[in-house]
């Protein structure tokens, strides 16, 4: 699996702590992370409104298969990362959180508190939330005995976004292009989006702003 972390700006200095807890975990499994930024302070700037925009590029292009996402409260990168078709982003405060939402919704992306909460032993609670998102097979429900209707409704879900969304492209093109262009503007968002993308449109979108 190739998973992509990001952060906005306001919690940039936090990106190392993250990263390293994260590459730890998923290096165990077999998985590959990507720091799609911010790296740090002095980073290319990216808020929450970005990281939705970089999250469903990279998820819809296939170049990764999870996005691991952040801000002060994770709400603003939630809401932000749901805005897309293609993108299926929980909330995840503790473990219990990343366990139940990768048996039960089994989604794509993940959004975290990095400012609230984030006190003493919070590198020890990123970890467990890591280990409980990326450990195992997912989508096994929860409690067991509700599999069947769960996985239902996630596909249910799943439709219902797409039938209320524009197709994805056409949603890009009618933002702000500024916003875009921004939103692009990493290098380390190119490197990652343009080694794995396998849509050549998308591609063709994102290099016109690069």
């Amino acid at each position: 699996m190739k998973i992509a972390l990001m952060m906005e700006f306001s919690q940039a200095g936090k990106n190392s702590i993250v990263f390293d807890q994260l590459n730890s975990v998923a290096s165990e499994q077999g998985h590959e992370v990507f720091n799609v930024g911010m790296k740090d302070d002095n980073d290319h700037r990216l808020t929450y409104i970005h990281l939705g925009i970089i999250s469903a590029l990279l998820l819809n292009s296939k170049a990764v298969d999870f996005v691991v996402a952040g801000c002060g409260t994770g709400q603003g990168a939630l809401m932000s990362l749901n805005a897309y078709p293609g993108v299926a982003c929980g909330y995840c405060i503790d473990p219990a959180d990343a366990y139940l939402f990768a048996q039960i919704n089994n989604g794509n992306a993940l959004a975290l508190p990095f400012a609230k909460g984030f006190g003493w032993g919070a590198e020890l609670n990123l970890r467990y939330v890591f280990e409980k998102a990326f450990t195992g097979e997912t989508g096994l429900g929860y409690p067991p005995e509700r599999r069947e209707s769960q996985v239902s409704n996630a596909g249910i879900l799943t439709n219902v976004k797409l039938a209320t969304s524009k197709p994805f492209l056409d949603g890009l093109k009618a933002l702000d292009p500024e916003l875009v262009k921004q939103a692009v503007g990493s290098a380390h968002f190119q490197a990652c989006f343009f080694d794995g993308c396998q849509d050549d449109d998308l591609k063709t979108f994102v290099r016109s702003f690069t």
